[in-house]
């Protein structure tokens, strides 16, 4: 499965396809999704529309009214924000959302480790826990 317009890409992993397509192919949205649909039935698969959504941003952050937009895909949600490979991704491109997200959930992660001192977990343990959820989600698409 690839791309049928030059400039438009495909970032396939596991079961989870990205479509990305510049503004300048915009109007080559609705035939990339027929092709996919196509490629999809050709190999005994179907789309699954449910699980399918669309999102639309701009890289110079500009926020843009409605009007502005280009029509919405049918049968694929619009949504303002997705998460890739456990990257929280909005519209606008901030990592704001992402890094909120991802403080909340380590906050937890350390109450979790005081419950666990307070029980008597060794020092060299509470070390190794923290490193292997604290440290790990963190460092998690850090290089991206």
């Amino acid at each position: 499965m690839r791309p049928i317009t030059d400039g438009n890409e495909m970032v396939k992993y596991a079961d989870d396809t990205y479509h990305i397509i510049p503004e300048v192919n915009s109007a080559s949205c609705e035939d990339e999704l027929r092709h996919i649909d196509q490629w999809a039935v050709h190999n005994n698969l179907r789309l699954n529309y449910r699980k399918s959504v669309e999102i639309v941003s701009d890289a110079r952050g500009r926020h843009r009214c409605a009007a502005e937009q280009p029509a919405s895909l049918p049968n694929i949600e619009r949504v303002c924000s997705i998460k890739i490979l456990g990257v929280t991704i909005n519209n606008q491109l901030p990592m704001s959302g992402h890094i909120t997200a991802l403080l909340r959930s380590c906050a937890k992660m350390l109450y979790g480790l005081r419950v666990l001192r307070a029980h008597g977990f060794s020092q060299d343990c509470l070390e190794q826990v923290f490193r292997s959820t604290v440290l790990a989600k963190l460092l998690h698409a850090s290089p991206a």
